[in-house]
């Protein structure tokens, strides 16, 4: 196999050169603010092992850029709030880094913890635990 022209590591880099990030502890400042959506695109086996952030919004990768796009057939209205900020996050901060640059290709405004769900959980975030999805 041949080496990669780029890495998924400098893909991460550049992504999060041109996007808002959170740092874990501005996520737990906001975890109760009424107008921050926290939104999860881990995928659903990840939050049934490890828990989520109570009251986030489930959306897996996968689907996320239908989902956002008010012309899709798959769009969610949860993403179509006037006057909420959303703030994406996965286990690390690589997954959403990415997906947050898409979305911002899109026109769409939001902002990645940084650091993911991993730091939240060692900076004493709330944790809830359920095998549905959100």
């Amino acid at each position: 196999m041949s080496k990669l022209e780029i890495s998924a590591a400098d893909l991460v880099a550049e992504a999060r050169s041109q996007i808002p990030e959170v740092t874990t502890e501005e996520a737990l400042a906001m975890a109760h603010d009424p107008d921050v959506v926290i939104v999860d695109i881990r995928d659903i086996r990840e939050r049934a092992k490890t828990g989520f952030i109570p009251g986030s919004l489930h959306a897996p990768r996968g689907m996320l850029e239908f989902w956002v796009d008010p012309d899709s057939p798959y769009h969610k209205p949860e993403f179509a709030q006037d006057g909420k900020r959303y703030v994406f996050h996965c286990a690390s901060g690589w997954r959403s880094a990415l997906a947050v640059f898409q979305l911002q290709k899109m026109g769409f405004e939001a902002a990645h913890m940084k650091d993911g769900f991993n730091d939240w959980v060692a900076k004493g975030g709330a944790v809830e635990k359920d095998d549905r999805s959100r």
